[in-house]
């Protein structure tokens, strides 16, 4: 099942990760670039390290140029996230790509890899939320409302895994179909965001 693998290689990115629990740490991925493991490691580490950008810039005494350089930081993270997006949904497209498709076919709301993407958010709250859930040194009421909490994601990242599963197995018996609309993101774009363009002049 690709949720049972993407679940495992998520977990084993975010403890990678943690060994060093630093955002300039680069990424060493454990899988060669022609397996699609290597696909859902980078994603989910570019998730991780995001995870923790978010944090430091919620810092109140943040001093403003460093937090406008975190944000740039989180912007160029953001896009590498949708390109992974991308480069996974390329994957499934390729695999998928000679399977006949019924006239009964429908379209899925989402992408497989949009989906992954969100169980890739998913293994990020479980693990931190487990963290809290554990804490030492936090009042026992805390650590309970925590383990609430905790559990509610546990029982979401089940019920996500089955449904990608679903939708991977329908797309393959053909019972539903793929389409993946590139990214048109305006704000990046030098020809699309009339700030850019204007100061181009």
């Amino acid at each position: 099942m690709f949720s049972k693998l993407a679940n495992s290689i998520f977990e084993q990115s975010i403890h990678d990760y943690h060994k060093f629990d630093n955002v300039d740490q680069p990424v060493s991925n454990p899988y060669s670039k022609d397996q699609f493991e290597h696909l859902l490691y980078v994603k989910n580490w570019i998730d991780t390290v995001q995870w923790h950008f978010e944090d430091i810039i919620r810092d109140p005494n943040i001093d403003p140029v460093a937090a406008l350089t975190l944000k740039r930081r989180i912007d160029a993270s953001n896009q590498e996230r949708t390109d992974m997006v991308e480069y996974i949904d390329g994957y499934f497209l390729q695999k998928f790509s000679n399977v006949k498709v019924k006239d009964s076919a429908k379209i899925n709301s989402e992408s497989p890899a949009w989906a992954f993407d969100r169980l890739s958010i998913l293994a990020l709250k479980i693990y931190h939320m487990h963290e809290e859930a554990t804490r030492p040194e936090a009042s026992q009421e805390h650590r309970d409302k925590c383990q609430v909490k905790l559990n509610i994601l546990l029982e979401q990242r089940t019920d996500l895994s089955t449904a990608i599963d679903d939708l991977l197995a329908d797309i393959e018996s053909g019972d539903k179909f793929m389409k993946v609309y590139k990214q048109m993101k305006m704000y990046n774009d030098d020809d699309l965001n009339p700030v850019l363009y204007q100061n181009k002049k």
